[in-house]
């Protein structure tokens, strides 16, 4: 599951927010991957407060698990008149689908709430109270969903959405009583981290976990991931090395 949330920067996060998406959707494109768009949350000038998707595919969770954090872009907006630089950021954060194992959830717990999809759909999607806000009163955590034709499908997606948020948050909880190994993990998925940066006036994107930076960005956002990726798992297969052979001395 895949979410991306416009953070500081109004306007231009958004749409940049866009581009990580569009970005995301040619790489999940370039490995066959199947994608369905859950939510979406989208500004007048065409970007993204925030949307979800759901990614299907072999590996996918093991090779975009590395792009939870924060994206950094420096450019200057479109709605820029003095031709400055400005630096605004995206969150991104991506969670495994949970399976009933793993977590179980109380219905009784549930708040869910019904209402009329808006946005881009159709007309269709405006006559029906199809869409799904399901609050976990709990820990207050709320998804909606609002993509699919049936009021049916956005429930079951909301909730495939929730079990995962509860799961990523039971993992956090339990991670951060080990956070002083936490924080040299190469893909820890910390949302606060600065993971990457993408500098327009250079052309540049420069991954700051390994340390890498590549001149062809436009190639970058095209999906054309693969580099950085390669290199961030193998920076994350040698750390689990090491750890290994530590731990058996």
């Amino acid at each position: 599951i895949l979410e991306i949330r416009a953070g500081t920067g109004g306007e231009e996060a958004a749409l940049f927010a866009a581009d990580l998406l569009k970005m995301y959707l040619k790489f999940a494109e370039n490995k066959g991957w199947r994608v369905e768009l859950a939510d979406a949350n989208e500004t007048d000038l065409g970007g993204f407060r925030e949307v979800t998707c759901i990614i299907y595919g072999k590996n996918a969770y093991s090779l975009l698990k590395f792009e939870s954090g924060v994206h950094r872009v420096q450019r200057i907006p479109a709605t820029e008149s003095q031709g400055r630089v400005h630096t605004s950021a995206v969150t991104v954060a991506v969670l495994p689908e949970v399976e009933n194992v793993d977590i179980d959830i109380n219905r009784d717990d549930l708040r869910i709430d019904v209402y009329r999809a808006s946005g881009a759909g159709g007309q269709h999607i405006n006559k029906t109270s199809s869409a799904i806000r399901i609050t976990h009163i709990p820990s207050g955590m709320v998804v909606t969903c609002q993509n699919e034709r049936s009021q049916r499908q956005n429930k079951e997606k909301a909730l495939q959405i929730l079990k995962a948020r509860l799961y990523d948050r039971a993992v956090r909880e339990s991670q951060d009583k080990t956070a002083a190994d936490r924080k040299g993990q190469v893909g820890s998925g910390d949302r606060s981290e600065r993971i990457r940066t993408y500098n327009f006036p250079q052309g540049r994107v420069t991954d700051h976990r390994v340390n890498v930076s590549v001149y062809q960005l436009d190639d970058f956002l095209n999906g054309n991931m693969d580099g950085i990726l390669d290199m961030l798992i193998e920076a994350d297969l040698t750390k689990r090395m090491k750890e290994g052979e530590g731990s058996g001395r």
